[in-house]
């Protein structure tokens, strides 16, 4: 049997990645289609360069501190789960479950769905096609059914085993973090840009509200750091590798990101980037041409496919990890003998992904995920107060850098993000958070007549 007979933490599932495979479950599972996409958006409501500058830099911030934080949950509880296993913790099953459930019907769906949609339609357009054209007649459009298979494929990989997708992981990671350099580097050194004072010289009178909406665009792209703690029942030397994991990770990510938007500015004044719906193509065409266009399109169509595995290689684990608590029927806490895969897992995942997928629009998807994700963000690390107070004698072997500050910056960024989509998503904020509060009669219910232990 490959599964490792007794883990230090208690863990079924097999400890098989390093520190680098980890860095790319990080990675992977972050940089998908936003820094070639949103920063157009950006400049839509924060065309003064200094701000828009200031503003990811805002953004990193908080993904750093998030890291951080996540860093010391981390190492003290590397379980497959992450922030399943913190919620449950700090503040007991119930809302544990109900990010479980959340995650259920709401954010892995959504995220499956609106990351599987990006994939599918770069990969049409590096093929010519029209991404929107009905499939055999039928009401589903090209990316729906390309993304519906992409879903599946990585599903079918990560069915036999973390180390196949692990492998597509990485090699997906250092394609999509060698473009984001090559074009960068490329970029300074061989574009035809403007001189600094030029760069700074561009500003304009930006008031509070679309800066606190361009923020939600900019957390949304960095969005994808806390995934590695979903998998950390499968890390190898779990509490050194976890929170070096997660910082480097998250600081290769903020770096990147800064770097892109300093070398699009660069290129491309920014009242001409607000038109830039896919930036990098058009900074990448002017250093290489027409041709810059199709190489871009194929990067964000592997950048985006990445995400995708990384996704369904993290995501799964939770709803293992609450049948393993007997919140989930058992069968979903099933692990192949030879892979040690959480395959029933990953196929409920899969399908739940397919079937979103084929039924909503991007929008849509990428907005129930927000909702759905950033409470839990802020409550997950919330737990970091409240571990320090119950558990003191807890062994941390990561202790957060900065704290209290440091959590307490991310759980600022949370609500103002939070509060940015009630007064701007007020009807589905509303829904999704009935749905989320749902999962408290189901719990009740699952307790007393599931045969939950």
């Amino acid at each position: 049997m490959n599964i490792p007979a007794a883990d230090p933490w208690g863990e079924r599932l097999s400890r098989r990645l390093g520190l680098w495979s980890a860095v790319a479950v990080l990675v992977g599972s972050t940089i998908g289609s936003g820094i070639f996409r949103t920063p157009a958006s950006v400049a839509q409501r924060i065309d003064d360069v200094p701000l828009f500058l200031l503003a990811w830099v805002v953004g990193g911030v908080v993904a750093v501190c998030g890291a951080l934080t996540y860093a010391e949950l981390a190492a003290a509880f590397p379980r497959s789960g992450g922030m399943y296993v913190f919620l449950r913790e700090a503040f007991g099953p119930v809302p544990a479950f109900l990010f479980g459930w959340a995650e259920l019907l709401i954010i892995r769906p959504g995220a499956y769905g609106a990351i599987g949609i990006t994939a599918s339609a770069y990969t049409l357009r590096t093929m010519g096609l029209d991404p929107a054209a009905e499939v055999w007649g039928l009401p589903v459009r090209g990316d729906q059914a390309l993304g519906a298979g992409f879903i599946i494929l990585v599903a079918a990989v990560n069915y036999f085993g973390i180390r196949r997708g692990a492998v597509i992981q990485n090699i997906s990671t250092a394609f999509k973090v060698g473009a984001l350099a090559a074009l960068i580097l490329m970029g300074f050194a061989l574009g035809d840009g403007m001189g600094v004072g030029a760069l700074v010289e561009q500003r304009a009178v930006v008031a509070a509200s679309p800066f606190l909406l361009a923020m939600v665009s900019i957390l949304w792209a960095y969005d994808g750091w806390a995934d590695l703690a979903f998998v950390g029942g499968e890390v190898k030397d779990p509490q050194r590798t976890l929170p070096r994991a997660l910082i480097i990770g998250t600081s290769v990510v903020v770096a990147l990101y800064i770097g892109a938007n300093l070398v699009y500015l660069y290129l491309i004044p920014i009242q001409q980037m607000k038109q830039a719906e896919l930036v990098a193509a058009d900074v990448a065409s002017l250093l290489i041409g027409p041709a810059g266009i199709i190489a871009i399109s194929a990067a964000v169509a592997v950048s985006t496919f990445g995400t995708l595995n990384g996704s369904m290689m993290t995501a799964p684990r939770i709803f293992f990890a609450m049948a393993e608590d007997g919140l989930f029927p058992k069968a979903i806490a099933r692990v192949d003998a030879r892979t040690g895969a959480p395959t029933a897992a990953i196929i409920l995942a899969a399908v739940l992904g397919v079937i979103f997928i084929l039924i909503r629009t991007f929008t849509e998807l990428a907005d129930q995920f927000v909702i759905g994700i950033w409470p839990f963000y802020a409550l997950a690390v919330a737990a970091v107060f409240v571990l320090r107070r119950t558990q003191p004698d807890l062994p941390r072997p990561y202790r957060t850098a900065g704290y209290p500050v440091v959590p307490l910056l991310f759980l600022g960024g949370s609500l103002f993000l939070l509060g940015n989509y009630l007064v701007s998503e007020t009807k589905a904020f509303v829904i999704d958070v009935a749905v989320i509060l749902s999962g408290v009669p189901v719990y009740y219910g699952w307790k007393k007549w599931g045969g939950g232990r």
